[in-house]
């Protein structure tokens, strides 16, 4: 059985013997580089200097101008400082994608990428250690790797230094490892596939050599250091008053040493102590101004704020023309920064950590075209309750958003199968004839709509009794009549029969014990002695329209069972 091919990033097969040992770090037998140590370019940096070390940087020797990018971030506060603002701004969160198109299976293996790549260790960590290519223009993360049963997953992912490494420019430029070894005709050792994340981050096009962002901020650091080592010098000498000793023409050599001695003394320790005949006077201090030099290293300082975020106003290092306007404007160059670096740093990491740990677990059979990518959600989420609004009437007008982008605009993620969701709750069915309607779970029963079913049932009746009456009766209004008078007819044997039964049947023996009207009517009013004439024909009035009810109910029935017989 043929052992399956393993393809590089770029397409080409790999050797199994080019991988070595992946649990042991190349680096590890290189020990002339562990033991190196910075030489510290920037003390008694001169321009002529600087010059030299980027002109040796362009013909490949990198070393002293690497040293001298590590000292100006860790000698600048203010370059720091910016710095640190954009390399943090990438410490996002992130997911893994499918690609265009994916398969069932293909989605399947990029979950099973994803559950790998989260179980790196200190992968924040190594983010913002990949960011240091931003200003430095490469960085090189070592894998080392390891076994988790049997999946093979980076145990530690570690930064080295950019003086390790030396450039080639052939038809391609490569980075190697520096060595004094030759390999292929080339100084230098070739990094071995799969065990190293190397992040080519373009501040400019060019040789990488030449497109770190540094190169662009060494002006800017060398005459901001010569102005603020003026500055020192200048309140030093005019900053404390000058201090003037006087001694007698016939003072010895002793004499004027005590008195030298003397005036260091007063002016570093406020008190000192001269011979008698000896004088010290104060003279005041020279006329100066510093603010030459402030202009200098404000305008230094704000030339590296603009190469490193786009402009000054989010670094505070131009506080007179700052308003809240153009500091807005020139967030949102921090951003175009940000989404560049962003897109950067995902292909890089798609490339070389996302498919490494793909191909070594046999998840990539179809090469990196088909793998899952990485990516860093830089994108803020929008105004919910705005999007809540629009999109509806959107949607009736026919816009067909996709679920998964609406998802990404409003940066909620997707539930996962069988996960615990939020949701509205399930619209309350229909009540059924006689029931009143289910409780809105969360709704005062005050701001719901409660209908008695014997509303809605005389609703019903009325207008079946209405198309009766007119001829426009359908035929299956014989149940909409139907329902209602069973319904009307239980309610009046509920409620009306306990209050009535009584005084019915009293009226009842009455009627069939009396021989004239004229015996009823006494009879009538011995059953309500306190009755008025007027409570008397308003009831009768009450009983003509009951029974003229009534013949219109019989009247109905026979119509509701005619449109039953035509149905």
């Amino acid at each position: 059985m043929s052992t399956p091919q393993i393809l590089g990033p770029d397409g080409r097969p790999i050797e199994r013997a080019a991988l070595g040992d992946l649990a042991e770090p190349q680096t590890a037998r290189l020990t002339h580089l562990q033991r190196e140590f910075a030489r510290h370019p920037s003390r008694g940096l001169t321009p002529s200097r600087l010059a030299n070390i980027l002109d040796t940087a362009e013909q490949g020797d990198i070393v002293a101008q690497y040293e001298l990018f590590e000292d100006m971030e860790e000698k600048d506060g203010h370059l720091a400082a910016e710095m640190g603002k954009r390399r943090r701004a990438l410490l996002l969160d992130w997911d893994l994608v499918d690609p265009v198109n994916a398969s069932a299976a293909e989605k399947k293996r990029t979950k099973q990428i994803e559950e790998l790549v989260r179980q790196i260790p200190d992968f924040e960590d190594m983010l913002f250690d990949l960011t240091d290519s931003i200003g430095k223009g490469f960085v090189n993360l070592e894998i080392e790797w390891r076994r988790e049963g049997r999946a093979w997953l980076p145990a530690r992912i570690t930064h080295r230094p950019q003086t390790w490494f030396m450039t080639h420019r052939g038809q391609q430029q490569e980075i190697r490892l520096r060595s004094n070894t030759s390999v292929d005709g080339v100084m230098g050792e070739p990094l071995r596939p799969f065990g190293w994340i190397t992040h080519v981050h373009k501040a400019k096009s060019g040789y990488v050599e030449r497109t770190a962002l540094f190169r662009q901020l060494v002006w800017p650091y060398l005459f901001k250091n010569y102005s603020l080592g003026d500055l020192a010098e200048f309140l030093e000498v005019y900053g404390i008053p000058v201090r003037l000793g006087k001694y007698p023409s016939n003072a010895t050599e002793a004499d004027k040493a005590t008195l030298l001695r003397a005036l260091a003394g007063i002016g570093h320790k406020a008190s000192g102590i001269v011979p008698e005949g000896m004088l010290i006077e104060f003279q005041k201090a020279a006329e100066g101004d510093p603010a030459s030099f402030e202009l200098m290293i404000n305008v230094c300082e704000r030339t590296e704020s603009k190469v490193i975020l786009g402009g000054t106003l989010t670094s505070g290092a131009d506080g007179k023309s700052s308003t809240n306007a153009l500091g807005n404007v020139h967030n949102e160059v921090r951003k175009d920064l940000r989404d560049a670096d962003v897109r950067q740093v995902n292909s890089t990491l798609s490339r070389d950590l996302v498919y490494a740990i793909a191909v070594l677990n046999g998840l990539a059979p179809d090469g990196i075209a088909r793998c899952g990518r990485f990516r860093l959600n830089a994108e803020e989420p929008e105004d919910m309750a705005s999007y809540a609004e629009s999109l509806p009437g959107l949607v009736k007008l026919g816009v067909r958003p996709t679920v998964q982008w609406v998802h990404e605009k409003l940066g909620i993620p997707q539930a996962e199968e069988g996960e615990a969701v939020l949701g509205m709750p399930p619209e309350p069915p229909p009540p059924a004839p006689g029931q009143l309607p289910a409780q809105v779970p969360g709704q005062p029963p005050a701001q719901q709509q409660l209908q008695p079913p014997e509303v809605a049932a005389a609703t019903a009746f009325m207008s079946a009794m209405f198309a009766a009456l007119t001829g426009r009766m359908p035929a299956a209004s014989a149940t909409a009549i139907a329902q209602p008078i069973e319904l009307m007819r239980a309610q009046l044997a509920r409620d009306v029969a306990p209050a009535t039964g009584q005084w019915i049947d009293q009226v009842r023996a009455l009627v069939e014990r009396v021989n004239s009207l004229q015996e009823l009517r006494d009879g009538l009013e011995q059953l309500l002695p306190d009755m008025s004439l007027q409570q008397y024909a308003d009831a009768m009035a009450q009983a003509l329209a009951a029974a003229a009810l009534a013949g219109r109910y019989e009247i109905l029935q026979e119509a509701a069972a005619g449109g039953a017989g035509r149905a």
